[in-house]
């Protein structure tokens, strides 16, 4: 298919997503407020992404007054609020905190990004401007366990996944598999679901070096039990089953690894850089953000950052 047909595909496939988003928010109503906003007190969405900039549109190039930005939203400027932290470092447009911004670098340098990507979002973070963003682009649904906190078009429990085999391209699983008591299950059913190529960018907390449950009842912000404490063994069981698996990373982790310096002279308490550090296996590591790209999109320090790319 031509460039100039692909795009006359893609312009149709969006129009028609507006017109069922237009739809949805008419007969369910506007989503719920951003978390962000519950944290900070501050209110985000003044700038959530605009629907006709997909993200396969390059992104902007840096200016001297604008050197940071949000590619989730493209906001750009001086500085992100908050600390430097894969959770408090918050665009002050759209309120993507650093995983939010990773997760979607990795989307965009891993996968072909295209209109006619069927795309789920497993118990989504962001709020209604950004879904309606997703949905403008790709044929995207979202999903929780119990639609409690994090509410979505469908209710899916990753153990038991309710979809036919090989039905989804990418599916992003952000910070849920942790709260997920059967890991082998969960994983064997997402396998299931994906057609052949298919992505799952799969993040967890990596705070230690192997994999182990809590050795107290521990729980997230949202009151979410947490069955288990991931390390970089993950990569070997996904393997196992059947995933060709990367762990994805910026080019300050790799490289803290593989010449074991620890560049860091703190890091936040929750986790144990220097195991981390010696437990991690260079091979497995693949560098997608580069030091100048991961200033610029605000995920330094890169050791919190991490993405599993695990292709059917």
């Amino acid at each position: 298919m031509s460039f100039r047909a692909r795009s006359r595909v893609r312009r149709v496939v969006r129009a028609g997503y507006r017109r069922v988003r237009g739809l949805g928010r008419r007969l369910l109503g506007r989503g719920p407020e951003h978390p962000a906003a519950a944290r900070t007190g501050r209110i985000y969405g003044d700038n959530w992404p605009d629907p006709g900039t997909p993200p396969w549109t390059p992104l902007p190039d840096a200016t001297p007054a604008a050197p940071l930005l949000c590619n989730v939203c493209r906001w750009q400027g001086t500085a992100f609020d908050g600390p430097d932290h894969v959770e408090l470092s918050l665009c002050p447009a759209c309120g993507a905190n650093g995983r939010d911004r990773f997760l979607h670098w990795c989307l965009a340098e891993r996968v072909g990004l295209n209109a006619g990507l069927r795309v789920i979002e497993c118990s989504p973070r962001m709020g209604a401007g950004y879904r309606n963003a997703m949905s403008s682009w790709f044929f995207y649904r979202t999903s929780d366990y119990d639609l409690r906190i994090h509410r979505g078009n469908m209710q899916l429990d990753l153990q038991d996944i309710d979809l036919p085999d090989a039905c989804l391209d990418v599916m992003l699983c952000a910070h849920v598999l942790e709260h997920v008591p059967d890991t082998e299950k969960a994983l064997s059913e997402l396998r299931r679901v994906m057609a052949p190529g298919g992505h799952v960018l799969l993040q967890v907390p990596v705070l230690q070096t192997k994999t182990a449950p809590p050795n107290e009842p521990e729980f997230h912000g949202d009151s979410t039990p947490v069955f288990w404490r991931f390390g970089f063994d993950l990569t070997a069981r996904l393997r196992e089953l059947g995933f060709r698996a990367d762990l994805l990373c910026t080019e300050s982790l790799a490289r803290a690894v593989q010449t074991g310096h620890n560049p860091w002279a703190s890091w936040s308490g929750e986790f144990d850089v220097p195991a981390m550090l010696e437990g991690a296996i260079p091979d497995d590591l693949v560098v997608v953000a580069g030091e100048p790209t991961a200033r610029r999109i605000g995920i330094e320090p890169g050791y919190m950052y991490l993405t599993w790319d695990c292709v059917v």
